[in-house]
């Protein structure tokens, strides 16, 4: 059984709000005498003024200019392992990472690591600017505690994975941001760290990089059973790459277990807007299987119901509905209109209307994307004029475990396709 390499008890972060310093000592007087006089402080913020309150916590010494990044997080971390660390922005992840690699220190807790750990925290971090490349690379080796014919060995490796070789000997705050990353992702993976800790900083990089990173990060932890810890945005990049993750949200684990529940918990966060109504139009809509049940995922085949029900304010002629699907990374894979449609209903002839219902049966015939957020849009009269837009009203997680070996790349659909060999010779 795999060894734990990090382990987390009981973990708090907490930070306050604003800044510590005001950078002028006579400032700095300034806040202090009026504080013992228990006058207001002249430097203060007009946010800080008014503080905003915090999230409860266990601790009762809690003020009002303070806040937890992290609550209570309690982790175990195995060798190997490839774990996802996912949340809405603020929920912590990029606190505990810092936290982890000892960037910044716990409130209270205990966080044990056993082995050398390489962050890629983000652009700036672990190179000193006005040090060459070359120069980062032997200061990163000697701070891993590597020697100097140790890091001679990766050198050259660490260069050709990167694509520097002509700027090496070049400071690197002359670097743009996607090269400053390439070679500090190519240093964090090939120096030889026990765990790699890996930020949203990739998407920096360009498409080809980051599958080369997440090629990278798979092979080190598969072939090499090095531990690997990856934040992002985005789900695919993490369904591809991890076995496991953990959700935030406020700074505290939602859930810990398998990288699709994880997956799918995180896409539950993302709630549907709170009023699905304006000045024009209301709606009430519902996303079922066909036979009207609730599902976790849309399988291949499958059919996804949508009963939409519209109230106008006004009676209106000619109503329609615009439906689209986007891929994760907003890509559009559907879009269907119903005045453009030859299946003429009472709804689009010409009578006035106040209230009808849609219903949409959509088979899912190969989409190869993770998720797909759905917007809808009412529109009416003759002029088809939009009345009511509502974006990302629905995100439904996609399986795509019957297909999604037919090929090495993730396009936008899998197609149903047959082959045979009509000629061969030796």
């Amino acid at each position: 059984m795999p060894e734990t390499v990090i382990k987390i008890e009981n973990l708090w972060k907490q930070y306050r709000y604003g800044v510590v310093s005001h950078q002028y000592l006579f400032k700095d007087v300034q806040s202090w005498w009026a504080k013992i006089r228990g006058r207001e402080d002249p430097n203060a913020r007009i946010s800080s003024l008014n503080p905003v309150s915090v999230p409860d916590s266990k601790d009762t010494n809690v003020n009002a200019d303070r806040f937890w990044a992290l609550k209570d997080i309690n982790l175990e971390v195995k060798q190997g392992e490839l774990l996802g660390i996912i949340g809405s922005n603020g929920a912590g992840k990029s606190t505990l990472l810092k936290v982890l690699s000892r960037v910044t220190a716990p409130t209270k807790g205990s966080v044990k690591v056993k082995g050398r750990i390489g962050s890629l925290l983000e652009v700036g971090t672990g190179f000193h600017p006005e040090l060459t490349g070359r120069e980062n690379i032997f200061l990163n080796g000697a701070i891993l505690g590597m020697r100097k014919n140790e890091i001679k060995k990766k050198f050259d490796e660490i260069v050709a994975f990167a694509e520097v070789e002509k700027f090496i000997d070049t400071p690197v705050k002359r670097y743009s941001s996607g090269m400053y990353v390439r070679l500090a992702f190519a240093v964090a993976a090939h120096l030889d760290p026990e765990i790699l800790v890996v930020d949203e900083v990739l998407a920096v990089g360009d498409i080809k990089f980051q599958n080369k990173c997440l090629g990278k990060m798979g092979s080190i932890s598969k072939d090499e059973g090095r531990t690997v810890l990856f934040v992002s945005h985005n789900m695919s990049a993490i369904s591809r790459l991890c076995q496991s993750g953990i959700c935030l949200d406020s700074g505290q684990i939602e859930f810990n277990g398998m990288v699709e529940n994880a997956i799918s918990r995180y896409l539950r966060q993302l709630k549907r807007p709170a009023a699905l109504a304006n000045n024009n139009v209301k709606i009430d809509v519902s996303f079922t299987d066909k036979y009207g049940e609730p599902f976790s995922s849309w399988n291949y085949n499958e059919i996804l119901k949508i009963h939409l029900g519209i109230q106008f304010k006004v009676t209106v002629k000619h109503p329609a509905v615009h439906i689209t699907f986007r891929s994760e990374d907003g890509a559009l894979v559907y879009s269907y209109q119903t005045e453009h449609t030859e299946n003429k209903t009472n709804t689009q002839k010409e009578c006035d209307i106040k209230e009808c219902t849609f219903e949409f049966e959509i088979q899912n015939t190969g989409l190869m994307c993770d998720t797909i957020s759905v917007d809808i849009g009412i529109a009416a009269n003759k002029d088809m004029k939009l009345i009511g837009v509502w974006q990302s009203i629905e995100i439904i997680p996609i399986s795509r475990a019957k297909y999604e070996k037919q090929s090495i790349y993730t396009p936008l659909f899998y197609l149903p396709t047959q082959f045979d060999i009509i000629n061969s010779k030796k």
